[in-house]
């Protein structure tokens, strides 16, 4: 088995090995995955944090050794917490701007190692003390399908970024983070934190977003938004109607 870490602040993971497939997903700096799988110029993988698979280019794997892989699993991770992040790469003298969320592995006094490099970290910030300000940092952040940063997130990158920034890791997409945390019977009973998931006509779930209170909701849709909640679901001021079908509520803190 062959392990990698990203040592790009921002990695497109695809649905499948082409410059013309989907992206799925994203890999921010200091992540891992294991290698599943090469093809051509590309590599088949599955992320540590989250297991999940797709395909990324093959001249943007970096290896990793087993034995470090193994410690970063083992090891609380420091997080960036800020929206852009200077990291300063010392073998070539160059930048690098790391989005909100990214790993430093082996980090310690302003540095951080993946192999032989050493990047220094301009500050990594601070973790906001609430999710919900954490979240709001987000907002007009615009919609990107499989994004993950403040420069575009999907609803579910969107929930999943917010959380991991407060040690809690959630599944990559809206229906598989439902299968996640405990149902919250009643509307009115939901908290600031809740997860309100939402589905289709078919009944599959196609949407996610942070309860704020039991009348309001922060998701990612067209942008990072707040609006308001009712037991049909998300109403849009901007258009005047409902946009969203509620479906269940996911309390994920305790």
């Amino acid at each position: 088995m062959e392990y990698g870490i990203s040592k790009l602040a921002i990695i497109p993971i695809r649905a499948e090995g082409s410059d013309k497939s989907e992206m799925v997903s994203q890999l921010l700096f200091g992540e891992t995955y294991e290698l599943l799988e090469r093809q051509d110029k590309w590599v088949k993988i599955v992320t540590a944090h989250d297991a999940y698979e797709g395909w990324i280019s093959s001249n943007q794997v970096s290896l990793l050794n087993y034995e470090d892989y193994l410690s970063l699993q083992q090891t609380d991770t420091i997080l960036t917490t800020q929206p852009v992040t200077i990291a300063y790469k010392q073998s070539d003298n160059s930048l690098l701007y790391l989005p909100a969320g990214s790993n430093l592995p082996f980090y310690e006094n302003g540095s951080s190692w993946i192999n032989n490099d050493v990047f220094g970290i301009n500050d990594p910030g601070e973790r906001e003390a609430d999710l919900i300000a954490t979240a709001k940092t987000y907002l007009n952040t615009p919609y990107l399908w499989a994004g993950r940063t403040h420069f575009g997130i999907d609803c579910s990158g969107f929930v999943q970024a917010v959380y991991k920034q407060h040690g809690i890791q959630l599944r990559r997409d809206a229906s598989q983070q439902v299968e996640q945390g405990t149902a919250v019977d009643f509307l009115p009973s939901a908290q600031a934190g809740d997860l309100a998931f939402f589905d289709n006509d078919e009944g599959r779930i196609v949407h996610v977003g942070i309860m704020l209170n039991s009348e309001q909701i922060i998701h990612s849709s067209g942008r990072v938004k707040i609006e308001a909640i009712d037991g049909q679901g998300i109403y849009s001021e901007e258009f005047k109607k409902h946009t969203h079908k509620l479906r269940i509520i996911k309390r994920i803190l305790s």
